[in-house]
This record gives structure tokens, C-alpha cells and sequence, in this order.
């Protein structure tokens, strides 16, 4: 290679590179602002998530054992039956409570990062804006 097509090779790297910079800085600044505005929409929803989730392990762990012996008792149920049972429950309230969490975390993208994706796009293609 000559001097000339190294030095080109090296400006379009930096230029690639400088635009994949700034990209990146728009979308952080974008997102961040984003999070800002949601942060009560998102904490709600990350409780019910996390509660979801604290709630399939208590009840595994705890709620199963009484239940099993009492179910034993009551009904005059094998240990598997019992288990099958208390796992359709334990499903069932997870499921609530995660479909609950995740209904709360998801929302719209703001205008500003759409039109941030789509000026990166055309950027990135090459395509007049």
C-alpha cells in the first residue's frame, strides 16, 4: 500500500469510528432521558417482578411443606398427586405476578429515540437524512 491509501484507510477508520461514538453518546442521553421520565413506571413494575419471583421461591420452599402434609392428611393423597397440585398453584400466582410486572415495565419509546435510530440508520447506510 502506499502512503496516500494508508493514511485514507486510517481517516475513514476515524471517521467510523468517531460516528459510531456519537451514536452511542446520542442513545445513552437519549435512554437516560427515557429512564428519568418512567423511573416511578419502572421501579412499580420491578417490585411486582421481584415480588413474583420472592413469592415462586417462599412458596416452593415454605407454603409447600405445609401444604403437602396437610393435603396428605386431609385428602388421603400420595405425595405426588399433592406436589402436582401445589405446583399448578404456585404457577398460577407466579404467573399473575410476573405477567403483572411485565405489563408495568413495558411502555412507548419516546419520539426522540425513534428519530435518534432512525438519523443512526441513515448515517450508518449512507443515506441522505
Amino acid at each position: 500500500m502506499k502512503d496516500a491509501q494508508k493514511s485514507q484507510s486510517i481517516g475513514a477508520a476515524a471517521r467510523v469510528t468517531a460516528l459510531a461514538s456519537s451514536i452511542m453518546d446520542l442513545h445513552v442521553r437519549i435512554a437516560l432521558k427515557e429512564v428519568d421520565r418512567e423511573k416511578r413506571r419502572l421501579i412499580s413494575g420491578g417490585i411486582f417482578l421481584a415480588m413474583g419471583g420472592i413469592l415462586m421461591l417462599f412458596t416452593l420452599l415454605a407454603l409447600q411443606i405445609i401444604l403437602l402434609i396437610w393435603m396428605q392428611r386431609t385428602f388421603n393423597l400420595n405425595i405426588e398427586t399433592s406436589l402436582l397440585i401445589l405446583s399448578l398453584i404456585d404457577i398460577t400466582l407466579a404467573g399473575i405476578s410476573l405477567r403483572l410486572g411485565g405489563y408495568l415495565t413495558k411502555g412507548p419509546y419516546l419520539p426522540e429515540t425513534l428519530e435518534g435510530l432512525s438519523k443512526s440508520t441513515k448515517a450508518v447506510f449512507g443515506k441522505p437524512q
